[in-house]
């Protein structure tokens, strides 16, 4: 290894301590929350239809919500999700061959306290696409559930890290 690279690889934590940047899951700096206990403290509000019932479970296994060990519910999560289903490849009899699927999300959380406080707002999106395959009804039927279940990991996944960062950079919620 050269002696230029040597040095430019000592000089960028530096660069990275020097603009601010701090790991999401590191330990938390001075007049910040530990995020952990915190996302343990969701509750998560009802969801409906089986896009909620995923999305519910997807959320669950990342904010530790079953741990019944953890610190009293102390935050709500509303949750509002929405699937769209849209054709894109057409046989020549006009019969569908190719769905996308989106799912947007808003969601809500606040405070259990009275008066309840909003934390944080915002939404979150996933985009995914199957084929349907002739006479295969179930392989298509399958296909569909897989595709809900990867875009609602990829929500869950997009919520918590908005959460945390919410969470983290807000001691007083």
């Amino acid at each position: 290894m050269s002696r230029r690279a040597l040095l430019a690889a000592l000089a960028a934590p530096l660069g990275l301590a020097g603009c601010g940047f701090r790991p999401l899951y590191g330990p938390p700096a001075a007049g910040e929350t530990d995020t952990a206990p915190e996302l343990a403290a969701i509750r998560l509000g009802r969801t409906y239809g089986r896009t909620g019932q995923i999305l519910h479970q997807a959320l669950e296994r990342r904010l530790a919500a079953r741990d019944r060990s953890g610190p009293a519910a102390r935050y709500e999560l509303a949750l509002a999700p929405q699937l769209a289903i849209e054709s894109q490849g057409y046989r020549r009899d006009g019969t569908p061959t190719r769905f996308r699927m989106v799912m947007t999300t808003t969601y809500t959380l606040s405070t259990l306290s009275i008066p309840a406080r909003a934390v944080a707002t915002g939404s979150a999106r996933a985009i995914d696409s199957y084929n349907t395959i002739d006479n295969e009804y179930f392989a298509s039927i399958v296909s569909s559930e897989e595709a809900q279940r990867r875009m609602a990991e990829q929500v869950a996944e997009d919520i918590v890290l908005r959460l945390t960062l919410a969470l983290r950079g807000n001691p007083a919620a």
